[in-house]
């Protein structure tokens, strides 16, 4: 079987990498030509643990293919994937402007029968907006080539998201017809072997699933941080509140982890949109309105300790900060918290300095020189007046607080991620702030 994947970003590269490695040739096409001549030479473009060597294994077996000319491979294959980019607009609304692209060169130079398939995170409608667009390219053309449009949106955790597309707990897949269910399956049956646990639905209710289970799992988070924030005031323990509600079948234990806020390529994103599809349907979604505020302000809270130890006299302190990805086991640093702490603190004129064991590189690209770059967590906290700890990376879980309480000028750690244990850090003579207790 052969299928083609446009857009070579975190979804599509791992989309066809993992569909390549269970035997499917796969043709993944790019704009970027830089990007395309790397993967040839086995250069990934994104971290993501065992993707490079996967990305190497299928390329040298020639099952992965890398083109920048969609129309060269498109009469090759039975199903298309589009995976470009859906930027959010200004106004919050996703930015369809690739994704159409796609759609305009599918009608310009398709030849036969093909399954539009649509990965990206897409508004609610958008595949009939395809459809036209296709078919209005094939009407210009004269031509009455049968094809078909599908939704498949993704579900990938970063850091885990091989695993996820090996094993996936669902696949959702909205068509419109059976030849259209009937590829799906095919493809999809070599990772469901013993489960098959494709769910097939309309494509309506497959767009808007992904937008739901994203926004679902942002309200969880944001509600555990007013949560955490209000129990801090009170003098309850958010950790014993998480684990007496987590308990609970109803409810379960799964992002219930108050922290310094969500950041990534989805939560923020899809909230955004999902919010502005109220709005112009005229339903306006107010829970996730106030989801979005309090994740706004909740990548501030950092910050508000660290100022309101030091009385609002922040000129001159230099800062160590562990972390600056948006999660661990990635490099991602979109809508990162870190990014917000950074910026207020370096406005409050503090000296920075950064260790992140992958996202370093990212940073510099992203925001050069505003903060200085340790070699290791040790070098990071020397003559530090703070530690703040902004994403949970396995090696910062257990560093040696003597060491570090030997290096630093003031002893005052603010936890981000609520990791560590505060009567430790009581004995080992710092002052600590976390988050909800």
């Amino acid at each position: 079987m052969k299928i083609a994947i446009v857009g070579t970003g975190y979804v599509g590269l791992v989309t066809g990498t993992c569909f390549a490695e269970m035997g499917t040739d796969v043709y993944c096409v790019d704009v970027d030509t830089q990007k395309i001549e790397n993967l040839k030479k086995g250069i990934i473009p994104i971290y993501e643990p065992g993707l490079e060597e996967m990305v190497k294994r299928s390329y040298q077996a020639d099952r992965l293919h890398f083109t920048t000319e969609l129309k060269d491979c498109l009469n090759e294959v039975e199903v298309l994937f589009s995976a470009v980019g859906t930027p959010p607009d200004e106004d919050g609304s996703a930015d369809l402007k690739y994704v159409l692209d796609v759609a305009r060169t599918i009608g310009r130079y398709m030849t036969k029968y093909l399954l539009v398939v649509t990965k990206s995170t897409v508004p609610v409608g958008t595949a009939q907006i395809i459809k036209q667009t296709i078919q209005h390219e094939l009407d210009l053309r004269e031509m009455d080539i049968p094809f078909d449009i599908a939704s498949n949106p993704e579900f990938l955790k970063e850091g885990t998201a091989i695993s996820d597309f090996m094993s996936p707990d669902r696949v959702v897949v909205g068509v419109e017809t059976e030849r259209a269910e009937a590829l799906m399956t095919k493809l999809y049956r070599p990772f469901l072997l013993n489960n098959f646990r494709v769910i097939y639905m309309d494509v309506p209710s497959a767009e808007m699933t992904k937008y739901a289970a994203n926004a679902m799992l942002a309200t969880r988070i944001s509600f555990m941080n007013d949560i955490a924030n209000l129990c801090e005031i009170i003098g309850a323990d958010v950790n014993m509140v998480r684990k007496g509600i987590g308990t609970d079948a109803r409810i379960g234990s799964r992002f219930l982890y108050p922290g310094c806020g969500y950041g990534g390529s989805c939560f923020p994103k899809d909230v955004k949109a999902l919010v502005k599809t109220g709005l112009v349907n005229g339903y306006p979604m107010r829970i996730l309105q106030a989801v979005e505020d309090v994740n706004e302000s909740q990548k501030t809270i950092l910050f508000d300790k660290l100022n309101k130890h030091y009385n609002g006299d922040l000129k001159g302190k230099k800062i160590a900060l562990w972390g600056l990805a948006f999660k661990p086991e990635t490099d991602d640093m979109r809508e990162a918290p870190s990014l917000v702490l950074i910026d207020k603190m370096v406005d409050a004129g503090c000296r920075v300095t950064a260790y992140d064991p992958i996202a370093m590189t990212e940073a510099k690209r992203r925001i050069g020189d505003k903060v200085d770059y340790a070699k290791d967590i040790y070098d990071s906290v020397v003559d530090a007046d703070a530690l703040v700890l902004v994403t949970e990376w396995k090696e910062f879980r257990m560093p040696s607080w003597n060491a570090i309480r030997k290096l630093m000028s003031v002893p005052l750690v603010i936890d981000g991620r609520n990791i560590y244990d505060k009567t430790e850090l009581a004995e080992n003579g710092f002052i600590y702030y976390c988050i909800g207790r």
